[in-house]
């Protein structure tokens, strides 16, 4: 079964900024508000229809992390079973991006409700929320490697649960996950029957995604939307007004300041007092540096959430979903789930994955695309990531897809 779908969605929100190495989410989680939807109690919280159990996941070499198994409060069992894989960044198990934005917690809460025993923990050296190092080494030094072997550990785990079904167990990756989830099913092709993949990476996260991250994707906004005049200029007054613009070319501190002389002397100080600045021959430049200097392998202490760079280095090195995706058994079904505003995945790497899927003769997998959402599946403009409960229909896709393909 070949599936391509592309669902239409309603129109974006208020937006925030945010890249692949989770660097930007961090500016917009402290302008969240909370959102009752991420309560862990409720109204009805008396009817209980998950039931949960607390793990520790024994990583090797003396690490351990927390995890969590939910599964259905009522049904005899066993369940079929999914195993969640976060994103980019120090992550907790409900992937945490922002107080409203919880998309594990969201997926475990709608699988298990209906017939699904679910497993997430917190990537290594990070908890109980994510953003928090517990251990700065280990978080420090893990690689693609201990990535796929965190993984590995938990699907292990997670088949030993006497409410789970060994013979019906999914893998479910989310942005960098995905890079993982496609690795722990070809090398358990004999637990693993489906792998999904939502914001899928199908090059190098390095040297192609965040390039666009931090030069293309710019250097699309200040032509198409503030280029009016298509002359290759746009004034030092507009990138002044334009907060999205200028984070690309000044520091956090000044960019998100509301301080417009600062700004202006920042500016002024890397163009000169030039009206009217070049896109192309003094813009373009600069967003080189600063991905240059975002990807550098500077291999001192990790002082980031985000991605350290020995993880970088890591991933740098890896080969890419793109070459690997057509080794995944035929017998492993396939789904991928992207929105077609995301600008840290952007939906082309979710059709170079389809394609190669169809060029290997992969006999199940379906591709379902979702205007108007970004990365965290929440109306998004084209240009920014937006933060939110999960669009509905996505949720369902998911649920529809797993309950079809766990027979």
């Amino acid at each position: 079964m070949i599936v391509l779908q592309s669902k239409f969605k309603s129109s974006s929100f208020v937006v925030l900024s945010t890249f692949f190495g989770a660097i930007m989410i961090l500016s917009s989680y402290s302008m969240t508000l909370g959102n009752p939807l991420f309560s862990e109690t409720s109204a009805q919280s008396d009817l209980q229809v998950i039931k949960y159990r607390d793990l520790v996941i024994d990583l090797g070499d003396g690490v351990t992390t927390k995890a969590q198994i939910s599964y259905p409060a009522v049904g005899k069992g066993p369940f079929p079973a999914v195993l969640l894989i976060q994103g980019s960044g120090a992550l907790d198990m409900n992937e945490t991006l922002t107080t409203n934005s919880k998309p594990f917690w969201e997926i475990s809460q709608y699988l298990s409700e209906r017939g699904f025993a679910v497993l997430k923990y917190d990537k290594r050296g990070v908890g109980p929320e994510s953003y928090t190092i517990l251990n700065s080494s280990v978080w420090g030094n893990n690689t693609v490697d201990d990535q796929v072997n965190d993984g590995k550990k938990a699907l292990s785990v997670l088949v030993q649960q006497p409410e789970v079904d060994p013979k019906r167990i999914s893998v479910l990756g989310h942005s960098e996950g995905t890079l993982y989830a496609p690795i722990i099913a070809m090398d358990n092709s004999t637990m693993v029957s489906n792998v999904i993949l939502m914001a899928a990476l199908a090059q190098n996260p390095l040297k192609d995604v965040e390039y666009y991250q931090d030069v293309s994707l710019p250097l699309e906004y200040a032509m198409q939307v503030m280029d009016n005049n298509n002359t290759g200029l746009i004034s030092m007054q507009q990138i002044v007004s334009d907060p999205f613009l200028r984070n690309f070319l000044l520091p956090s501190s000044v960019a998100y300041s509301n301080d417009t002389k600062a700004i202006t002397a920042a500016l002024i100080d890397k163009f000169g007092n030039s009206s009217n600045i070049n896109i192309d021959k003094q813009i373009k430049p600069l967003l080189i540096k600063g991905y240059e200097n975002t990807t550098a392998f500077n291999l001192l202490e990790c002082d980031t959430v985000g991605i350290c760079p020995v993880l970088w280095k890591s991933l740098s090195n890896m080969p890419t979903s793109l070459s690997s995706i057509g080794n995944v058994s035929k017998s492993t079904g396939i789904l991928i789930l992207t929105g077609e505003n995301d600008v840290q995945t952007p939906v082309q790497q979710s059709f170079l994955l389809h394609q190669r899927l169809n060029e290997v003769n992969h006999p199940d997998h379906t591709l379902i695309t979702y205007p108007d959402l970004g990365h965290a599946f929440y109306p998004s403009s084209k240009w920014k990531t937006a933060f939110g409960p999960m669009e509905p229909d996505v949720l369902a896709d998911l649920y529809s897809w797993l309950e079809s393909h766990s027979k």
